[in-house]
């Protein structure tokens, strides 16, 4: 029992509406709330292709570049290497992509589509035009979201002055988030 429920309603304190903190003006939240719902919104699109929103991502970066290295497709989609790794197993059992090490370099692998990977972009056209659908957003909303978003993201990884770990808790955090 919180220490507000022995309290009668009329006497909570409530936030002023002009008020920076109320969890409603914080664009954390918005992102982050923003962010689960549109990944929700996804699942059924994706389902059918037998894909998460993650593997779309990655399947997104090889589809532009085929072979690319797991460093490079981390970077690309902006995940950790051991978030990546698991990702990349299952592709693998699905037959969408097949991994090896990198000649030269042992230590380094190289992920390529297969055939079947390839075929599935076909299919993949279909999920931009369906999610701004179901997310009612005409085209030049979209594009002017995605550029607002890639300019926060970019901000996000700017080190404030005097802020040296910044890029590192963000690392961090993105990698729990997920």
């Amino acid at each position: 029992m919180s220490s507000t429920d022995s309290v009668p309603a009329a006497e909570q304190e409530t936030a002023p509406a002009d008020d920076d903190l109320l969890l409603e003006r914080q664009l954390c939240f918005a992102l982050s709330a923003a962010s689960r719902s549109v990944i929700a919104a996804y699942r059924p699109v994706l389902a059918p292709m037998g894909i998460t929103h993650p593997q779309y991502l990655v399947m997104l970066a090889l589809w532009e570049r085929s072979p690319r290295s797991v460093k490079d497709i981390s970077a690309a989609v902006m995940l950790e290497n051991a978030t990546i790794s698991p990702l990349l197993k299952r592709l693998e059992a699905a037959e969408l992509v097949t991994r090896h090490r990198q000649p030269g370099n042992q230590r380094s692998m190289n992920i390529e589509l297969t055939d079947k990977g390839k075929e599935l972009r076909e299919e993949a056209r279909q999920v931009p035009s369906i999610m701004a659908e179901r997310l009612g957003l005409e085209m030049e909303d979209a594009v002017r979201l995605n550029t607002m978003m890639q300019r926060l993201i970019a901000a996000a990884h700017r080190p404030a002055e005097g802020d040296a770990g910044a890029n590192d808790a963000a690392a961090d955090d993105s990698a729990t988030s997920e």
